[in-house]
């Protein structure tokens, strides 16, 4: 294997680029993917999170465009904004010193659509970034933006882009953009729908696998623990507690109780913060730096933290919930243990319907999970304390919530307010004059 990006073929400026970001040696995956890249292949790299597959194409895509710059050149689609943003990201530290212009096109509003719309008539980067749906919104709706001069098509975490949610996005945006082009696929995991992409938008690809399809990473310590139910958050409480200080992200699977769990580990005194697809993108960018900056060492997440996301100083990935899947329990664990660290995973089980999906999960890595000794009495001192948090927490989210309900009766009284004074019977005729005022 090549001991340096010079051996691969990558220029000098892009090499210093790479040794400014600390990159010294290339990892198996970009070893593998960059010399096919540069030879204008398309691709298929498979190779577990955290490996460095962003580096892997984005290398590639830098130096051909130092070549020959063009506006809209590339264009890289994720499953999640987060992930577009942390690509985006990675383009502009290693393009910084060569005027390279980048875009994340991703939801938040309003405000964040017109300052996109902005940059992508007036700045016209070269590089875009982001997720399906708001790609194939300014495709309809930005006046002047088009991708007839694409030259390269990243499709990261390719699974995910494939499920019903992207499936017709992509479907669309491939309708567009140039047949002439370069096109990657890279995931942790090769699934029927990937297979049937390949089929469809790429040209005698190059199949690069550095995983098998169903794998972790050796550096990656897995056990599992069982329980009742009734006892899950006193397991909880006890794993972070004994683990005080680390860095934890904790799985659960739905955006409510990440909240719930959150404000009871606050209300004990851990630094917890919670991250879910409910919340707002500009929460969930503060979420994500405050728990990358260490003000608060345990996030509580769904889904979607467990894709691509690099935070090197995770330690430890808990799965409150267990995933559905295999393919999801690897993309929740491979947060951490990533570029050669230590980790560790611990699930909690509590009931027979959990017990089969991870026994499933065990059945699909072809490995056996030790269970770890805890002391059920040792454990339940917890009791008490975590009721009392509990209660607290209920007690503060139903509060909040009925606060809100008051917000929207003040709001509902003010337009009815309005709507008096204005004196206008006709439904659109009151919109009007409302924007008038």
């Amino acid at each position: 294997m090549a001991e340096t990006f010079k051996d691969l073929g990558v220029c000098d400026q892009l090499v210093e680029a790479c040794e400014n970001l600390g990159w010294k040696n290339p990892s198996k995956i970009q070893a593998e993917v960059i010399p096919h890249a540069l030879h204008g292949k398309d691709l298929i790299g498979l190779a577990e999170t955290g490996s460095g597959k962003t580096g892997a194409f984005a290398l590639p895509i830098l130096q051909a465009l130092l070549e020959s710059r063009q506006a809209f050149f590339a264009c890289v689609l994720s499953p999640t904004r987060e992930l577009a943003i942390q690509i985006a990201d990675q383009f502009e530290a290693l393009g910084s010193g060569f005027g390279i212009k980048s875009i994340v096109l991703v939801g938040g509003g309003e405000a964040a659509i017109m300052d996109q719309y902005i940059k992508l008539a007036r700045w016209r980067p070269h590089i875009i970034v982001g997720t399906p749906g708001q790609l194939l919104y300014h495709l309809s709706n930005t006046k002047g933006f088009s991708l007839r001069t694409l030259k390269y098509l990243v499709l990261d975490e390719a699974d995910s882009l494939l499920n019903d949610e992207f499936e017709k996005s992509i479907d669309e945006i491939l309708k567009i953009v140039p047949r002439e082009r370069r096109t990657y696929l890279f995931s942790a995991t090769m699934t029927r729908k990937v297979k049937k992409l390949r089929r469809v938008c790429l040209r005698n690809p190059v199949k690069i696998e550095v995983a098998d399809k169903y794998s972790t990473v050796d550096t990656l310590e897995q056990h599992f623990c069982f329980m009742p139910i009734k006892c899950k958050d006193c397991y909880l409480v006890y794993i972070l507690e004994k683990k005080c200080g680390i860095s934890s992200m904790v799985f659960t699977r739905t955006g409510n109780a990440t909240r719930f769990i959150a404000l009871m580990l606050r209300n004990l005194g851990l630094g917890a913060i919670s991250i879910s697809g409910k919340m707002a993108q500009s929460r969930r960018l503060e979420a994500l730096n405050q728990f990358k900056a260490g003000e608060c060492n345990i996030l509580i997440c769904t889904n979607v933290a467990s894709r691509g996301l690099d935070i090197p100083s995770v330690d430890m990935v808990i799965n409150y919930d267990i995933p559905s899947n295999p393919k999801d329990y690897i993309h929740r664990v491979g947060r951490t243990a990533r570029a050669g660290r230590p980790g560790v995973a611990i699930s909690l089980v509590t009931d027979e319907n959990e017990l089969r999906t991870f026994l499933e999960i065990e059945n699909r890595l072809g490995m056996k999970f030790p269970e770890l000794p805890f002391k059920k009495e040792k454990v339940l001192l917890l009791k008490e304390r975590v009721d009392e948090a509990k209660k607290i927490s209920r007690r503060t989210i139903k509060e909040s919530e009925d606060k809100s309900k008051n917000w929207e009766r003040d709001d509902a009284e003010d337009e009815d307010d309005m709507d008096e004074l204005l004196g206008v019977e006709n439904g659109k005729s009151k919109k009007k004059m409302r924007k008038l005022i």
